[in-house]
């Protein structure tokens, strides 16, 4: 002969209840990704990618970088617009201090720093005349707006010194290098990109 107690049934039963309503496939919290969220990742992978060789470049001089992460920003304005622009850039950004165990760094802030400055400029770029501002003028831009924002971030919190002053000339002229062979670089493979689909479509339409 059995006896339960009613007790010990009632929280069974409120346990199996509580088991299947958290548990059920109707709770479930489910993510469903988009065709521009893939883009973005792809995007922000190849950007990362770029910047984990642009690490292993010896540098002159502290701070003083190729950015060919930039190239991928540039080819994803002209694609896609700022806002992904933006996405990817601050994606890599995150993603790179992670990897190289820096987040929360000084190097994470003047990464941080300049990217925002960059975007900023890049937008800014956007709606000057094309004629006249390309992909090498917003590269360029760019570079000079992402220099400042890590030289404000270095005087205001890391070294509060006038000296820096005598550095602006130096990362001054890599700004402009850089962002000029960076332009170039972009605007050489959408230019190639576009005459391909010109080609291919061509060839299409003469089958």
């Amino acid at each position: 002969m059995r006896i339960e107690k009613p007790g010990l049934k009632i929280a069974e039963g409120v346990n199996n209840s509580f088991h299947s309503s958290f548990f059920s496939p109707q709770s479930a919290i489910l993510l469903t990704a988009t065709a521009e969220d893939h883009r973005i990742a792809r995007m922000a992978a190849v950007a990362l990618g770029l910047a984990i060789i642009e690490g292993a470049i010896p540098s002159p001089l502290p701070g003083v970088k190729p950015g060919l992460a930039n190239i991928v920003t540039l080819i994803v304005l002209s694609r896609y617009g700022w806002r992904m622009a933006a996405w990817v850039s601050l994606l890599r950004v995150l993603a790179g201090s992670l990897l190289f165990g820096n987040f929360l760094a000084p190097g994470f802030f003047l990464s941080l720093s300049g990217t925002l400055l960059s975007l900023l400029a890049l937008g800014f770029a956007m709606h000057l005349p094309s004629r006249w501002f390309g992909h090498v003028s917003q590269s360029i831009l760019a570079a000079f707006a992402h220099i400042t924002g890590q030289m404000i971030v270095v005087y205001l919190w890391l070294i509060p010194q006038a000296g820096i002053v005598y550095l602006i000339p130096v990362f001054a002229a890599a700004a402009l290098v850089f962002g000029t062979v960076n332009g170039v670089v972009a605007a050489s493979f959408m230019a190639n990109e576009k005459n391909n689909t010109v080609s291919c479509g061509a060839a299409k339409s003469a089958e």
